[in-house]
C-alpha cells in the first residue's frame, strides 16, 4: 500500500504531522492497532484508523462512531497514513492541508473477522471487533452501492457492547492526554474558539469552572515533530 498521497498534501518541515518512517515495518507479531482521531479541520469528523499492512487503512466519520446499531455513519474513505499518525495530538497549521485541532479520541486493538483486512477493503466489507477505550465489540464498514467508491458506512453490530447513549457527547476527552479540543488548541498554540465549537457545552463550562484552568499558559505556536 502507498503513503504517497499523504505525503503529497503535506508539508513536513510546517506541519507536526508525522512523516512516514523510511523504515520497513516489521513482520506482524502482535495485534493490530485501531485509532479514532476527533479532528476540528474546515468541519469537524472522526478518523477511523485500522492498522493493515504497515499502514493506517483512514475513513473520515463526520457524525462520528454510533454504539447502536440503527445508526449507520457515514464514512468517507481516505488517503493511507502512517502508522506513527497513530499517537498524533495537536495542531496541524492554518493554511495547511487538514488544518486544526487533533485529538487522540481513542484506541486500541482490533481483530479483523477475515484474514486479509486488505481483500476485505477491495471487496468493500470489514468486519471487526474492536477492543478500544471506548469503542468495543463488533462493528461493520461496508461501502455502498453509490457511484463513488469512497463512500462506505460504520455501523455497529447488535451484541453486549451497543449502547443508546451518545458516545461522543458522553466521553469527549482524548484518552491520550485528558483533555478537550479546547485545551488542546490552548495547550498547543490553535484555535482555541474554534475549537471549542466541537466540545459539548456542559464540558466547556466545567472547564472555566475549574481554577487551574486559570494557570494553563498557551504555547505561541504549534510545534512541529518529525519521526526519527
Amino acid at each position: 500500500m502507498s503513503l504517497r498521497e499523504y505525503q503529497k498534501k503535506r508539508r513536513f518541515d510546517v506541519t507536526p504531522e508525522p512523516a512516514p518512517s523510511r523504515r520497513r515495518p516489521p513482520r506482524r507479531s502482535r495485534a493490530l492497532r485501531f485509532v479514532v482521531q476527533k479532528h476540528r479541520a474546515s468541519h469537524l469528523h472522526y478518523d477511523f484508523r485500522l492498522e493493515w499492512d504497515g499502514v493506517l487503512l483512514s475513513w473520515a466519520v463526520p457524525k462520528g462512531p454510533s454504539l447502536k446499531p440503527a445508526d449507520k455513519r457515514l464514512a468517507m474513505a481516505v488517503e493511507d497514513h502512517p502508522l506513527e499518525y497513530a499517537d498524533f495530538e495537536g495542531i496541524i497549521p492554518a493554511g495547511e492541508y487538514g488544518g486544526g485541532t487533533v485529538m487522540g479520541w481513542d484506541r486500541g486493538t482490533y481483530v479483523p473477522k477475515t484474514a486479509d483486512v486488505g481483500t476485505a477493503r477491495r471487496d468493500g466489507r470489514i468486519e471487526v471487533t474492536l477492543r478500544g477505550k471506548k469503542l468495543r465489540g463488533a462493528w461493520i464498514l461496508v461501502r455502498t452501492r453509490g457511484r463513488d467508491s469512497r463512500t462506505w458506512l460504520l455501523i455497529k453490530r447488535s451484541d453486549e457492547m451497543a449502547a443508546a447513549g451518545d458516545v461522543v457527547t458522553e466521553q469527549p476527552r482524548s484518552v491520550k492526554s485528558k483533555r478537550l479540543m479546547a485545551e488542546i488548541a490552548f495547550d498547543e498554540g490553535g484555535d482555541v474558539e474554534r475549537a471549542a465549537g466541537a466540545d459539548p457545552s456542559d464540558a466547556i463550562r466545567a472547564l472555566l469552572r475549574d481554577p487551574r484552568t486559570r494557570k494553563r499558559v498557551p504555547r505561541a505556536k504549534p510545534a512541529v515533530w518529525h519521526s526519527a
